[in-house]
C-alpha cells in the first residue's frame, strides 16, 4: 500500500465527517431573501415613527437599586419592566389610549395615541394611595380588562414587590367643553388579593413579569393567571442583603416564582363596584407552576372555548396546558410535543430548553387552526438558540382536541424552513395583520442591555458554568450600569414571502439600535390598519402610525357582552366612560368568497410585556361585498353560544347574549 494510500486511510473518519457536515448544510442552507427581494417584500407597508406623551416632573434613574446581593448585576436586574398596552379607555370607540409601565420613573402612565384625537385628555399617572407602596415596589405590566364587570376598561397592573392592584374606572371627569376625560381620579385602586396592612404592606413579595387573563374555567367571566419570576422576596430592596436567589440552570430551572390563578367571582351586594376574584391554588404542578415566567399566552385552540394556556419561561422547559375545566374549578393538565429522532428535545412543546421570552397565537398558514411564536434568544457568537415557530399539525379541531386530550401538543417548530429561527435576544412577540391581505406578520421586540462595555464572553462564560453555581447570586459575572449585551439589537417585523418569512424592519424604518420589551397592536385612528405601540427599556417608548396601502378590506369586531349593558351607557355620552364589557375568549372565523378561512380571536390579555386591542381585526383582503361570519362565545350564565352572519367589510360594535345584536 503507498504512502498516499495509508494517509488516506487514517484520514478517512476525518474525511467522511467534513462531507457528513457539508451534505447536512447543503440540504439545510436556505439562501436569504436580496435587497431586492426585500425591498419589495416591504412595498405594501408603511409606519411612522411619532412620539408618545408622558408626564413631567418625575425624577428619572438610568438603572434600578436592587438587593444588595444583586449589586453587581444590578444591570441584569434592570433589565424588564417597560410595557405598554393599546384599548379603548375613555369609550370613544377608537384604541387610542395607551397604558404604559416605563422604568425610568417607575410609574404607570396612562396617554393618548398620537396623531388624531391628541388633547383628550392630559396625560397622567395612577396614582395607587390609599394602598401601601414602599421603595422596593415597581411596574412591570399594564393590562386593561372589565374587571368588575360594569362595562368600564380598568387596568390591571403587576409588580416586582407586591401583588397585583386593579385600578377600578368610575365616571370620568368633565372636560371644559362638557364632554368626559380620564385623569388620575378616574381609577380606583384596589388589591387583587387582600391582605391586612393598610400604612404598611405586609403581602406576599411576587415578582410579577406575565399575565393572562381569560375565561379558564368556562363561567362566562374572566379569570387572571399570575406569572411570577423571582421567587418571592426583597428583590429590590436596596436596604437588604439576601432572601433572594437566582435560577438552579439555565436550561431546567423549577425555582421561580410560582404561578398563581384568579377565578372570578361575584362581588357582595354591599361592596357596589367591587372586583372579586378568588384565588385558586394548587391549579399547576410544582415544576411548571415555579418555572421563570416572562411570558403567557391564553387561546382556545382546540375549538370548545375553554382556552388553553402556553407559559414562556426563561432557564427553564415552556408548558403547553390543555384546559379540561368545568365551571367553578379551574383545570390544566401539561401536553408535550411528539418524539421523533429528527427532532431533539429542545425543539419539543414543554420539554424544551431555551430562554422563552414571549408567546402569541394566530393561524400563520392560513389552514383554520392556531399556530404559536415563542420568541427564545437568537445570537451569532453568543448564545445561538432559536425562536419558535410552532406549526400546527392537525386536519381540524376535533382532531386536535383527541390529541390534547391524549397528552400530545400536536405542534412542530418549522421556524427554520421559515426562516425565523433566528432574531436576536427577542421579548414580546404579536402576530397580526398590518397591511389586510389577509396573512399574518410577526412583530417582535428584540434586544437586552444596553451600554460600552461588551459581555458577551463573561456571559459564555456562565452558559457554560456548573449548574450547581447558578442560584448563588455571587457567582454571577459583573454586569451593571454601561455594561451591554445585546443593547443594540433592533425590532424584528417578519413579513410572509411566498413560503418563507422576510425581516424588512429596515426597510420599514424600525430598526432603532435601542431594546424593546412590549409590543401593543390596535387600530388607533378608525382606518382599518393596525398600528404599533411599542415600549422601550430605559428609553422613550415609541408609537408608529401605520401609513401603509389601505385598499385591502378588512373586518374589525368589537364584541361586547350584552349582559348589563344600558343604552343610555353607550360611549361617552351623559359623562359614562362604559363601552361594554369585552366578550373574551370569543372567536371569529371568516370564510371569504374565494373559500379561505380566517380566524381570530378576543384576546383578553397576554404575551410578555405588551397587550393588543381587544378589538378582532381581521384583514380579508381583495373582496367585495359581505362575507360569511361565523362567531362563537360564552354568555354571561357560560353557555356556548353560536351564530353566523353576514357583515360587510368595515367596523362593527355587536353585544353578544343570547344572540347578536347590532350596536
Amino acid at each position: 500500500m503507498s504512502a498516499t494510500l495509508r494517509w488516506l486511510r487514517k484520514q478517512l473518519p476525518g474525511i467522511v465527517a467534513v462531507l457528513v457536515m457539508v451534505s447536512m448544510y447543503l440540504v439545510s442552507f436556505r439562501p436569504t431573501a436580496s435587497e431586492a427581494e426585500t425591498s419589495e417584500v416591504a412595498n405594501s407597508y408603511g409606519f411612522a415613527a411619532k412620539s408618545i406623551a408622558m408626564p413631567s416632573g418625575y425624577e428619572q434613574q438610568e438603572i434600578r437599586k436592587v438587593n444588595q446581593e444583586y449589586q453587581h448585576i444590578d444591570g441584569w436586574i434592570s433589565s424588564v419592566g417597560a410595557g405598554i398596552a393599546m384599548n379603548d379607555l375613555d369609550g370613544d370607540g377608537l384604541d387610542n389610549d395607551l397604558c404604559i409601565t416605563d422604568p425610568r420613573i417607575d410609574k404607570v402612565v396612562v396617554t393618548s395615541t398620537p396623531g388624531a384625537g391628541v388633547g383628550r385628555y392630559d396625560e397622567f399617572a395612577l396614582d395607587p394611595a390609599p394602598l401601601p407602596m414602599n421603595h422596593a415596589m415597581a411596574p412591570m405590566g399594564c393590562a386593561p380588562g372589565d374587571f368588575n364587570e360594569d362595562g368600564r376598561m380598568d387596568l390591571l397592573v403587576y409588580y416586582w414587590g407586591r401583588t397585583p392592584i386593579v385600578f377600578l374606572a368610575k365616571d370620568g371627569q368633565s372636560g371644559p367643553e362638557g364632554d368626559t376625560v380620564l385623569s388620575a381620579a378616574t381609577y380606583r385602586p384596589t388589591e387583587l388579593l387582600p391582605h391586612g396592612g393598610t400604612d404598611t404592606y405586609d403581602g406576599p413579595l411576587w415578582n410579577t413579569n406575565a399575565v393572562a387573563i381569560s375565561d379558564f374555567d368556562g363561567d362566562g367571566h374572566a379569570d387572571i393567571f399570575i406569572g411570577n419570576y423571582f421567587p418571592d422576596g426583597p428583590v429590590l430592596d436596596h436596604t437588604v442583603y439576601g432572601g433572594v436567589e437566582m435560577n438552579r440552570s439555565l436550561s431546567n430551572a423549577a425555582n421561580g416564582g410560582e404561578g398563581h390563578f384568579f377565578r372570578w367571582s361575584a362581588p357582595p351586594a354591599d361592596q357596589d363596584g367591587a372586583a372579586e376574584y378568588e384565588w385558586v391554588k394548587d391549579v399547576l404542578p410544582p415544576a411548571i407552576s415555579k418555572g421563570w415566567v416572562l411570558g403567557a399566552g391564553a387561546t382556545d385552540v382546540d375549538g370548545d372555548l375553554l382556552p388553553e394556556l402556553y407559559l414562556a419561561n426563561d432557564h427553564g422547559p415552556d408548558a403547553m396546558l390543555h384546559n379540561r375545566s368545568q365551571p367553578g374549578k379551574i383545570v390544566l393538565e401539561p401536553v408535550y410535543g411528539p418524539k421523533s429522532p429528527l427532532v431533539p428535545k429542545s425543539k419539543r412543546v414543554g420539554v424544551d430548553s431555551f430562554k422563552g421570552m414571549g408567546v402569541d397565537f394566530g393561524d400563520l398558514d392560513r389552514d383554520g387552526l392556531y399556530d404559536m411564536f415563542v420568541s427564545n434568544i437568537t445570537t451569532s457568537f453568543g448564545i445561538q438558540e432559536s425562536s419558535y415557530q410552532f406549526m400546527a399539525k392537525a386536519d381540524d379541531t376535533r382532531e386536535l382536541r383527541d390529541k390534547l386530550s391524549d397528552g400530545l401538543a400536536p405542534w412542530i417548530d418549522e421556524s427554520t424552513d421559515y426562516d425565523t429561527a433566528w432574531g436576536g435576544w427577542c421579548w414580546d412577540v404579536k402576530l397580526d395583520d398590518f397591511n389586510n391581505d389577509g396573512n399574518l406578520e410577526i412583530a417582535q421586540a428584540n434586544g437586552f442591555v444596553k451600554g460600552e462595555h461588551n459581555r458577551w464572553p463573561q456571559l459564555q462564560e456562565l452558559a457554560t458554568a456548573n449548574d450547581l453555581v447558578l442560584e448563588h447570586p455571587q457567582w454571577w459575572p459583573n454586569i451593571g450600569e454601561n455594561d451591554d449585551v445585546a443593547g443594540s439589537q433592533r425590532l424584528n417585523f417578519f413579513a410572509p414571502d411566498g413560503d418563507r418569512f422576510v425581516n424588512v424592519s429596515r426597510e420599514l424604518g424600525l430598526d432603532v439600535p435601542v431594546p424593546t420589551r412590549g409590543i401593543a397592536t390596535g387600530d388607533a385612528d378608525g382606518d382599518g390598519l393596525l398600528d404599533l405601540a411599542v415600549a422601550r427599556q430605559w428609553d422613550q417608548p415609541v408609537f408608529y402610525q401605520n401609513t401603509g396601502d389601505a385598499e385591502a378590506e378588512y373586518l374589525s369586531l368589537d364584541l361586547t357582552h350584552d349582559a348589563g349593558f344600558a343604552e343610555e351607557d353607550a360611549g361617552l355620552a351623559g359623562g359614562s366612560l362604559v363601552q361594554g364589557s369585552p366578550v373574551v375568549d370569543a372567536q371569529v372565523e371568516v370564510t371569504t368568497p374565494d373559500g379561505r378561512t380566517l380566524i381570530n380571536r378576543v384576546d383578553g390579555g397576554s404575551g410578555h410585556s405588551g397587550k393588543r386591542s381587544t378589538d378582532v381585526h381581521i384583514g380579508l383582503g381583495d373582496v367585495s361585498g359581505a362575507v360569511d361570519v361565523r362567531i362563537t362565545w360564552r354568555d354571561r350564565d357560560g353557555t356556548v353560544r353560536e351564530q353566523e352572519l353576514e357583515l360587510s367589510p368595515g367596523r362593527h360594535a355587536l353585544r353578544l347574549g343570547a344572540q347578536v345584536k347590532e350596536r
